[in-house]
Formats: structure tokens, C-alpha cells, sequence
């Protein structure tokens, strides 16, 4: 992990030096070189997204409208960001026309990656919020990209990630060292086996139906712990607003960086993907691909051009 990141702070910084001369002002000066990777300012977050050097200004509006100010992660803002990331590919895909492309790609299983999907720019959006998982407003899910239609299609983007998206309820914090759940699905002073279910999360309502888990006896460990990001994604796509549930109403698809570590073989974002995907009832609900993958046939198809080639500047996604 520590040569990955540190190829990636190469990188950043030759991109910074090449693509940004003179513009010092536009990033913070308390992430220095070669230490961190570049960080815009926060009025200057928007710059982390590639866009079309001879875009127009509603196009450039277009694209980042699709990741608003007020649900942009944290730290947007640096170049390590899987958000920005997702934003530069998907959301230039979408602005022009051409995510139907996508449909041409097969995951990492040599399955079609978007399925029966039919995936266009009037059906597509980035920070998609489910509202009928029992979950408050302010933490609800929300799906890095969202094919909507008959047959949907879930999003998970990661990048430098170390894992794919572990429940905060069980995770030693130095703010929190002691959690609220001890990992395990069981009684731990509670009504339910599941803290998240004591607050009206209806999670484990429909989890039984879409996975072999079963929510009548203990498990240990809780298989939602390592596994929640997951989990949620598939529920979100298996579960409709009015509650009924079908491994065939869609699935989700996971996009991830090739030579991050952690989804390599024993990594913590390949382990959960796995554990997750053999635990479904219909394991094609959860798919996987690369960026690399990706980014190489809009490459070979000449999609985007200059797309592809700040990618590998970049990123060194090629």
C-alpha cells in the first residue's frame, strides 16, 4: 500500500506541476509536497474534476451539477478522492452522450457489466439517495452512481480505499474507541441483535430474503460489519419503494483501482467483495470491474480522447 500511494503522490504532483503552473493560489497551502497530495482550496474544489478543456460553460455546469456542492465527500478536494474520480469519468460520460458505451464492457466474471440495463444520461445520476430503508434523511444511502428503470443498477466507486465500507457502529475510532456494537450480530444488551435495527433500519427485514444470512439466530462475526457498503448497495437496488423484493430487479457493480492492495488477492475490499457476493442468493446481483478496464476500451473506441489521456496524467489509470 505504501508504494501504491506513494506512485500516486508522484503523480499528482507532476500532474499539479504540469497542468496548474503558476496557480499555487488555487490549492491549500498546508498540503505540501511530497508529503500529501495536491489539495484544492474549498472555492476551488470543482477543479479536482476533470472537465473538457473546450467545454462551454453549461457544460462545465451540467457536469458538476451532478455532484453538488452540499454532497461532496469530505475530502473532495484532493486529488485522492474516488468521488472527483468517479465524477471526471461517469459524469463526463453522461454530459456527452456516451454512457451507453458502457453496456459494451464485461466485469472482471466475463459477464455483461451493466446487464439488461438500459443505461443513457436521462436515467442516470451520481449521490442517488434511497428513502425506503428505514434510514434518517441526513444517513441515508447514497449510491456514487444510479441507473434507474425496470432492471437497476447500484454504483460503489473506490479509488485509494483500504476497504470497501465497514459499519461505523462497530469501528474503533480515537474518538470512539469503545463502539456501540462489539462486531457480532447478537444480543449485546439491546431488544434487537442489531443496534441498527433498534433504530428503525429495516435492514435485516429484507437481508434474509436477498442472502443466505439469516436474522433469527446470532452470527459471529455480524457479516454486515466489513461488509455494510455492500450490503446497502445491493439492498438498495433489490428492494423497491413500496417494499417488495427480487434478486431480479438488479444488481450492483463495483469499480475499483487495480493495483490498489486492498482488492488484490487477500486485501480487505477483495475479501469483503467476496464474502458478500457468495452469501447472495443469486451471486450476479454483485459484479466488479476496474477503472483500468474501462478507461482502456474508451480508450480503444477513441471515446472522450482527452478524457483518457488527463487519466493517465493523472492518475496513471491507462
Amino acid at each position: 500500500m505504501m508504494d501504491y500511494k506513494a506512485d500516486l503522490l508522484q503523480r499528482y504532483w507532476k500532474y499539479h506541476e504540469t497542468q496548474f503552473a503558476n496557480k499555487q493560489a488555487l490549492f491549500d497551502p498546508r498540503y505540501i509536497k511530497p508529503a500529501s497530495p495536491p489539495v484544492f482550496t474549498r472555492c476551488q474544489a470543482w477543479r479536482n474534476v476533470i472537465i473538457n478543456p473546450n467545454a462551454n460553460l453549461k457544460e462545465i455546469d451540467q457536469l458538476l451539477d451532478l455532484v453538488p456542492d452540499g454532497e461532496r465527500h469530505k475530502w473532495f478536494r484532493s486529488m485522492n478522492s474516488s468521488q472527483a474520480l468517479a465524477q471526471s469519468v461517469l459524469g463526463n460520460l453522461a454530459i456527452n452522450d456516451s454512457l451507453h458505451y458502457l453496456s459494451e464492457i464485461k466485469d472482471d466474471e466475463g459477464m455483461d457489466l451493466f446487464g439488461k440495463a438500459q443505461i443513457s444520461s436521462d436515467n442516470f445520476a451520481m449521490e442517488y439517495k434511497v428513502n425506503y430503508l428505514g434510514e434518517p434523511h441526513s444517513r441515508s444511502t447514497s449510491l456514487d452512481g444510479y441507473v434507474s428503470g425496470d432492471y437497476r443498477i447500484a454504483i460503489e466507486c473506490k479509488f485509494i480505499e483500504t476497504e470497501v465500507g465497514p459499519c461505523s457502529h462497530a469501528k474503533s475510532t480515537s474518538k470512539n474507541p469503545k463502539p456501540p456494537c462489539d462486531g457480532t450480530y447478537s444480543m449485546q444488551g439491546g431488544k434487537e441483535r442489531c443496534l441498527l435495527t433498534e433504530r428503525k433500519r429495516k435492514y435485516w427485514q429484507y437481508v434474509p430474503q436477498l442472502f443466505e444470512w439469516k436474522s433469527d439466530s446470532d452470527l459471529f462475526p455480524c457479516p454486515l460489519n466489513k461488509n455494510y457498503q455492500l450490503v446497502r448497495n445491493v439492498l438498495a437496488v433489490g428492494v423497491k419503494p413500496d417494499g417488495t423484493v427480487s434478486a431480479n430487479n438488479g444488481h450492483v457493480i463495483l469499480i475499483y483501482d487495480e493495483r490498489n492492495p486492498a482488492f488484490l488477492e487477500g486485501g480487505d475490499g477483495l475479501i469483503a467483495y467476496e464474502e458478500t457476493r457468495i452469501a447472495l442468493r443469486k451471486p450476479t446481483m454483485l459484479r466488479k470491474c476496474s477503472w483500468q478496464r474501462i478507461v482502456q476500451y474508451l480508450r480503444e473506441q477513441n471515446i472522450l480522447p482527452w478524457l483518457t489521456e488527463n487519466l493517465a496524467l493523472k492518475y496513471g489509470i491507462q
